[in-house]
């Protein structure tokens, strides 16, 4: 995915380049500057030498060495005076003026740090939102995969009323996946799975008889009368020829992701850099729109780009045999900001990530 949030050491990124918050003096010091310096060797102290001073919001490149990177892109944060002496202006451009040097030198990725959130005291939970935001704005116009590197869970400050919100969520008396015929998932409109023997069950208005033979589980009503329904129908499609059954096929996943595209009135860059999905994965599913099946990630990244309800993100989703199940944390954090009408992709991956769950894209 064109953006990511990971947990990771930033010198032990295997990337185009790494970028180094530094001073203007560019001496390894303390903090990330000390780190990069220590795990690159001296060769770097020595070039650093050679091309300083660092002009405050600006970006310098020098070698890797050591490190697995190709290049170190070095650039001196603001330190935090409350935020009123333009620190967020020359945050940005720190941002900016990296990701430039980046492209101008043909790197394909680049791996951030939280600029300035160390011991310049920039508040970690804003460089991270700000960070984000410049960044996003950025692959708008370049095709670049870039890492935002938080070293560890007290990098910055998610939510706390979010975080409660979606731990409620996820503990609460959700129904469990149940495993229905045809894999069929109960829905929230039709009643609560009673797994119990159907003569005894008072929690629901229960069929008089079990799904199945040796079955002691019990459906309500009216998803008995669809299962029975289904299975007439079953018994009078093997009838009709294979062929024909395949002719009733719905539209593969490409073909109702292309058709969604066109109705919300987005163009295929719009779509594809709102998701966070690179263009050479949105070129796979223009090529092989028959055959493409994409992981639950991408689809429910694209189902967000475009702003689906939660039921016209499971239609998507189904076009590719997936669904959002109630069984699982990642399926709940999205049916959270699904059901609260949130499409902001990182925000949803903010939250993704602090439950340790993949994130959203490709």
């Amino acid at each position: 995915m064109p953006l990511k949030i990971i947990r990771q050491d930033i010198t032990k990124m295997k990337v185009d380049a790494i970028v180094n918050t530094t001073n203007e003096e560019m001496v390894g010091y303390s903090g990330v500057d000390l780190a990069v310096h220590t795990a690159a060797g001296p060769m770097l102290d020595a070039e650093c030498e050679r091309i300083r001073p660092l002009g405050l919001g600006t970006a310098k490149i020098t070698g890797a060495y050591n490190l697995d990177a190709k290049y170190v892109i070095h650039t001196s944060g603001p330190v935090w005076h409350g935020g009123l002496v333009g620190e967020s202006i020359i945050l940005k451009s720190c941002y900016v003026e990296s990701l430039k040097l980046a492209v101008a030198n043909g790197c394909e990725s680049v791996a951030f740090p939280l600029i300035s959130a160390g011991t310049y005291g920039y508040p970690k939970d804003q460089v991270l939102k700000f960070a984000i935001q410049v960044i996003t704005e950025f692959l708008f116009e370049h095709e670049l995969n870039v890492y935002l590197c938080v070293f560890d869970r007290t990098s910055y400050e998610f939510s706390k009323k979010l975080f409660d919100e979606i731990s409620e969520i996820i503990g609460d008396g959700y129904v469990a996946a149940s495993r229905l015929p045809f894999g069929r998932e109960i829905d929230e409109s039709e009643a609560t799975f009673c797994a119990t023997d159907a003569s005894v069950c008072e929690s629901v208005d229960c069929a008089a008889e079990p799904i199945d033979e040796g079955v002691k589980e019990c459906l309500p009503k009216p998803i008995n009368a669809l299962y029975s329904k289904k299975k007439k129908a079953v018994n009078s499609t093997a009838a009709n020829s294979l062929e024909e059954y395949m002719k009733s096929m719905d539209k593969s996943f490409a073909y109702k992701l292309f058709d969604l595209i066109d109705s919300k009135g987005m163009t295929d860059v719009e779509c594809y850099k709102k998701a966070n999905v690179d263009k050479k994965t949105f070129s796979k599913i223009k090529c092989n729109p028959d055959t493409y099946k994409p992981s639950k990630q991408t689809a429910v990244a694209f189902a967000i780009a475009l702003e689906l309800t939660l039921d016209e993100t499971q239609d998507l989703l189904a076009s590719a045999g997936l669904t959002l199940s109630r069984s699982f944390t990642f399926d709940k954090i999205i049916r959270f900001f699904l059901q609260k009408g949130v499409y902001d992709i990182f925000e949803i991956n903010e939250a993704l990530f602090e439950f340790d769950q993949v994130l959203l894209g490709c």
